[in-house]
């Protein structure tokens, strides 16, 4: 009999990304026309390196349709009719934004390029606030650059599981959000499954099953703005070391940022890494972090949820990006990634076995009219293991018009793997 690991991404967070892309377009991209849709594949490409672009943003401009690229740079938008007229914008940090016609969007693989944004240092008037001080004054803000109202989102949402390197478990679902407003204490974000599939193949993990807990309730929980936790949370800012580490570009727009780690006498795993603050309106424009070397040895303890007694867990690394983007009237939630390795072993056996486990979510689509309350019994908990939830991988058009993430290549061949596994059991 299997035994089982819980993993709580959700106490592993009380914290938990960031957002962007610009550039030059090289005719890049595939078209393929279906009923109420117009499906656009590409890749981006840094334009010097011809490097992929991983995480960018990719967005129908003027609305509030958007995907993102994934680890090989890679991207499908699909375009509903009556809107093949308009521009796709391109946005990720560092870059300059590109924006290009849909009409001229033809067959063929092809690349969208971007060009890295110069911004030298000396132009730009970094105010004398310190580095604590402006992130103090951004939660101050928050009430002035994130939405009063509540809104409904579609999102895709995606976690993997990969044993010794080999995708074990692939499950993703179109969700709908219930988006509360971001100045009140007394309403909370819901999310259900609109849509689900996995593929899974539970023979292949060992003796050991691996299974996350509440990760697409953890995916709302990285949303540091609304839930600032254990990284920017103002009690929590005297157990880090914050420096103001110069301006990028993100979206055309200059933003600060801000380096930081946990102080080397915290007995407890907190984070490592960078915070961008938009220049202009102070909002929080994005988070890139991980769990600092210095909490990493006190981390299992923290982040695994239920194991059996005579099983050791380590945590090797733990990564978070959580992403923002400006819209007409506030700043909205756009993607948010993050990523666990551990290390098992049995008490007196040999061998060990490594896990890499990975959740994303982007939000595809927002509607601040047609708003209703998701029901609390239709909620997803924290509680819930999202693959208990969908059904298995069947039908190649499942996703009909909604903008999902492009499988990395290599979770596309194990798809195909594990279906083949899975049928030859039936």
């Amino acid at each position: 009999m299997k035994r089982i690991i819980i993993l709580s991404i959700a106490s592993m967070l009380s914290i938990a990304s960031l957002l962007a892309a610009g550039g030059e377009n090289d005719k890049a991209i595939a078209k393929n026309d279906t009923a109420n849709y117009t499906e656009i594949l590409g890749k981006i490409v840094d334009s010097k390196t011809a490097e992929p672009v991983i995480f960018a943003t990719i967005v129908i401009t003027e609305t509030n349709i958007a995907t993102v690229s994934n680890t090989d740079g890679e991207f499908i938008l699909k375009i509903p009719k009556g809107k093949e007229s308009g521009t796709i914008s391109f946005l990720h940090l560092g870059y300059e934004n590109t924006v290009i016609n849909i009409s001229e969007l033809n067959g063929g693989k092809n690349f969208v390029k971007l060009r890295a944004a110069a911004l030298p240092i000396d132009e730009v008037v970094i105010r004398s606030l310190s580095a604590e001080e402006l992130i103090l004054s951004a939660l101050n803000k928050v009430k002035d650059n994130y939405s009063i109202n509540p809104e409904m989102q579609t999102s895709f949402y995606r976690e993997t599981i990969k044993q010794r390197k080999k995708y074990v478990s692939v499950s993703e679902a179109v969700m709908d959000i219930y988006k509360a407003p971001y100045r009140t204490t007394f309403d909370s974000d819901r999310i259900k499954i609109y849509k689900g599939r996995k593929s899974r193949d539970v023979k292949k993990m060992d003796t050991v099953m691996v299974k996350l807990q509440g990760g697409p309730r953890t995916s709302l929980m990285l949303d540091l703005v609304k839930n600032p936790g254990d990284v920017i949370g103002p009690e929590m800012m005297k157990y880090y070391h914050f420096k103001l580490n110069g301006i990028t570009m993100i979206d055309n727009r200059e933003t600060y940022v801000i380096k930081f780690d946990q102080l080397p006498n915290v007995e407890y795993p907190l984070y490592s890494g960078n915070i961008y603050i938009d220049v202009e309106t102070e909002a929080f424009a994005g988070m890139n972090f991980g769990l600092s070397e210095v909490g990493l040895p006190y981390a299992s303890e923290v982040l695994v949820k239920k194991k059996p007694s005579n099983l050791k867990i380590d945590i090797e690394k733990g990564h978070y990006l959580i992403r923002y983007r400006k819209g007409a009237d506030a700043w909205y939630l756009n993607y948010v990634r993050s990523e666990l390795a551990l290390e098992s072993k049995w008490k007196r056996k040999l061998f060990k076995s490594d896990y890499h486990i990975m959740l994303e979510m982007a939000v595809t689509d927002r509607d601040n009219e047609n708003v209703t309350k998701i029901p609390m019994k239709e909620s997803l908990k924290s509680n819930e293991v999202f693959t208990d939830k969908v059904t298995s991988f069947e039908d190649d058009n499942f996703w009909g018009d909604y903008n999902t993430i492009k499988p990395d290549e290599s979770i596309e061949v194990a798809i195909k793997k594990l279906n083949k596994k899975v049928k030859r059991r039936q």
